[in-house]
């Protein structure tokens, strides 16, 4: 990719833009979990041995709560980081979704083993289940995870630590709005931010939205957010 073997000199500092606002989402514990977003749906689960990273290019590690989308319903990445209740016929369990299932059909959840052991027997191993959309449980404020290699000639952005799944991510520095490219690895992608201070806007999949002002970003590197997404009830 164009940009990427240059060297990135930028240091990170985020500044809040939304300070007048209130930040009541943003304790140390995790809050905001289990919020309906949209109909319960049926389908299949199965199970493979994740490790909490995969197409959605998150972190390996942490909580194994996690899943793989179908490949109908990934759609381009745009589930990453959301959360899935399960009903299955052993008991009940909450997921986060980081990878994608190529060989999936609609419905079908691919979890993790820890996950699978929640709502059937692994000697089963494929079993009919129920599943709803939710919002996650966090802590804290969003946080954006620029990828290695990113520079103002070339950057990539992941939005992380979301109760929302996130629908849009755009920049400026000067005039209007500009979106990043989503891709299905997870992240947005632009060519051509330079240096300097600029503004990103995230908006969430029921269209909530969080701006926040970046000064400078280092390649590889993660800043927190000024808010969280509140879920609607």
């Amino acid at each position: 990719m164009r940009g990427m073997n240059r060297p990135a000199s930028w240091k990170s500092s985020l500044v809040l833009t939304l300070a007048a606002l209130a930040c009541g989402a943003c304790g140390d514990s995790a809050s905001g979990g289990g919020v309906s977003l949209g109909a319960e749906q049926k389908g299949i689960a199965t199970f493979y041995d994740a490790n909490g990273g995969g197409n959605c290019s998150f972190e390996p590690g942490g909580d194994l709560m996690v899943a793989a989308m179908n490949q109908a319903q990934y759609d381009n990445s745009a589930v990453c980081g959301e959360c899935v209740d399960i009903v299955g016929p052993k008991g009940t369990v909450r997921v986060r979704i980081v990878d994608q299932c190529p060989d999936c059909d609609k419905g079908h959840l691919d979890l993790s083993r820890e996950a699978f052991d929640k709502v059937a027997e692994a000697k089963d191993g494929r079993v009919d289940i129920t599943w709803t959309p939710v919002s996650c449980d966090v802590a804290g404020p969003v946080e954006y995870h620029f990828k290695d290699g990113s520079n103002p000639w070339w950057t990539a952005i992941q939005v992380r630590n979301h109760r929302l799944p996130i629908k849009k991510l755009e920049w400026r520095r000067d005039g209007d709005w500009k979106a990043l490219e989503r891709q299905s690895y997870n992240y947005f992608v632009f060519e051509g931010i330079g240096e300097g201070r600029f503004q990103l806007r995230v908006t969430a999949s029921d269209g909530q939205q969080l701006v926040d002002s970046v000064e400078k970003v280092l390649d590889d590197d993660t800043v927190d957010g000024a808010e969280q997404f509140a879920p609607q009830k």
